[in-house]
């Protein structure tokens, strides 16, 4: 199973989009995983438009209307693995053994944003932590990033890609 992660869209803002290439990545992923920020619930629908079925969790800048239908926090399961989803997994000073203590008896990896900074770090027992950093608004981070992961068998394999090429 291909998965298409992002987060921290803040769209609309002024002309910006999704690169066309980040469009192409999710158009033909098996899912798209939104770890929050999308800012309005017309982003969500857009990003839905886009084809695979979205799982997403809400963002700090986020809509009362998105906060609503969202979660702030879920377990998917794709491809035989567990994984969860936050916007904030706070500071990065013991980021990783945190979240394994946070979800690792329920979940085989995290997908967050919040801080644009795209990060993959995995813990001694397998647990790992996964940032996309951002498609749209790349702050600190030297490119636009977007993430992939493929999940079989309970494996997952996250990718780092920038979302602007092909």
């Amino acid at each position: 199973m291909l998965i298409a992660i992002i987060a921290d869209t803040h769209l609309p803002r002024g002309t910006r989009r999704l690169p066309a290439a980040c469009v192409e990545r999710i158009a033909t992923a098996d899912l798209l995983l939104h770890a929050g920020d999308f800012t309005t619930l017309a982003v969500l629908r857009e990003l839905e438009a886009i084809g695979p079925p979205l799982a997403g969790v809400h963002g700090n800048v986020d809509s009362g209307e998105l906060r609503r239908l969202l979660p702030a926090e879920r377990i998917i399961e794709a491809g035989g693995a567990s994984i969860a989803m936050t916007h904030d997994a706070g500071p990065r000073a013991g980021r990783l053994e945190r979240m394994r203590r946070r979800f690792g008896d329920r979940a085989d990896a995290l997908v967050f944003g919040h801080s644009h900074l795209p990060l993959h770090e995995r813990a001694e027992d397998g647990f790992q932590i996964f940032n996309p950093g951002s498609p749209t608004e790349r702050r600190r981070a030297p490119r636009h990033t977007m993430g992939l992961a493929i999940a079989e068998g309970g494996d997952l394999r996250f990718e780092l890609v920038a979302a602007d090429t092909v």
